[in-house]
């Protein structure tokens, strides 16, 4: 029966006479001639489908394997059975079926944005351009885990004072709402109307209206908050607060550094990728985190595009160092500006860690004096009318 279907020339193909499986995995098959393309069962996801930190894992390893001289395709197919996240899983099988029906690698990456960005799908643009890709994919890589390297250390600077922040209002609201009532009762008992000293005074009648209006607290602080993300959301708050934040004394410093190692560092990448300087420009300021910065690398792009360097239109914004443009300058007149680049990032990402462990050390002892003088002003006041009744029962 399978012959006479195979010789008959009307005939379409047998479903007895299945295609050879490849050794990939069961979802990948090659169609019939004229048949629609299999259409893959896709999970439902909610945000990205990796975070940066498994993004740098998987393009290192992916490097990796093709700097071993594995093909793309192939190394895909391998990460793909090894992922554990079923979202990215099926990211990167759509890669290899991009890849494996003729289309480029740099093509399946821009239909995933949420994924990849301009940054990664230009570089393996080039890449795929330049027939260098094994040497894009371990610069991206670098990239990446020096990027997460630097932003996991600021990060670590700033969760240290908001978990002791939020420890301190937590003892301070337990003491105003619940201690500080039950003293009070004592004191009316024992003082016989007599008043209260000042401190005291102050202290009961912030903790009677945290008490008597907790919700309302509650609901001010959220409608608080609620109405700072919708400020920090708008164009005027977000250029309001990224002024601000470059200018608080200690930590604006730190911020401003760690901005310039990523732009120094994400420019000097992409130009060592072979992607042109104004397309470099371009995802170099998309990719700032400050609109300021991102402000001051736009001039630069208009002034490129006109025919001019990168150094002097970058100084006379006046937010970078003139360290910074001197040592740009030099790059561009040796024609060696994506190393120098990447020498001042590095040079900054040294300043970042020694910027971030000063900071942690200033950090714990001021929020610590913080919290013992908010709880010591609640306890002297609590001990201040104790005071005032021991003189009056020994006189």
């Amino acid at each position: 029966m399978a012959k006479l279907s195979v010789r008959a020339p009307a005939a379409p193909a047998p479903a007895s006479v299945p295609a050879k499986p490849l050794a990939r995995g069961p979802k990948i098959a090659l169609p019939a001639a004229g048949a629609p393309a299999p259409v893959r069962r896709r999970s439902l996801t909610f945000g990205r489908p990796v975070n940066e930190k498994g993004l740098t894992v998987f393009t290192r390893q992916l490097a990796t394997l093709v700097k071993a001289g594995m093909p793309i395709m192939r190394g895909l197919e391998v990460l793909a059975r090894q992922e554990k996240r079923p979202a990215f899983r099926q990211v990167i099988e759509d890669l290899a079926d991009t890849i494996r029906s003729g289309g480029n690698f740099s093509d399946g990456l821009s239909a995933h944005p949420k994924t990849f960005d301009r940054l990664y799908v230009n570089m393996v643009r080039a890449g795929e351009a330049g027939g260098v890709m094994d040497t894009v994919l371990d610069r991206l890589s670098v990239f990446m885990e020096k990027a997460v390297k630097i932003r996991s250390k600021v990060t670590a600077a700033m969760v240290y004072p908001s978990i002791i922040s939020v420890v301190a209002g937590g003892i301070m609201t337990v003491l105003m709402v619940f201690v500080v009532p039950k003293f009070q009762e004592v004191f009316f008992t024992m003082l016989k109307g007599k008043p209260l000293p000042w401190l005291t005074s102050v202290v009961v009648a912030v903790a009677n209206v945290m008490r008597e209006n907790l919700l309302g607290v509650i609901a001010t602080l959220a409608i608080g908050g609620t109405a700072f993300w919708l400020f920090k959301r708008s164009r005027f708050g977000t250029r309001v607060l990224h002024w601000i934040v470059l200018r608080v004394p200690v930590l604006g410093d730190l911020l401003l550094k760690a901005a310039i190692a990523r732009f120094t560092r994400t420019f000097g990448t992409l130009l060592a990728s072979g992607v042109p300087i104004l397309q470099a420009l371009t995802i170099t300021r998309e990719t700032s985190g400050n609109v300021h910065i991102a402000d001051a690398i736009n001039v630069v792009h208009d002034r490129v595009k006109e025919g001019d360097n990168v150094a002097k239109p970058l100084e006379s914004t006046k937010i970078f160092p003139g360290m910074v443009t001197s040592m740009i300058e030099v790059g561009e007149e040796t024609g060696a500006l994506p190393d120098m680049l990447t020498r001042i990032a590095d040079n900054y990402d040294e300043e970042v860690d020694n910027a971030v462990a000063a900071l942690t050390s200033i950090i714990e002892p001021v929020m610590i004096v913080f919290m013992a003088v908010g709880v010591g002003i609640i306890v002297i006041a609590m001990f201040l009318p104790m005071i005032e009744l021991i003189k009056s029962l020994s006189a």
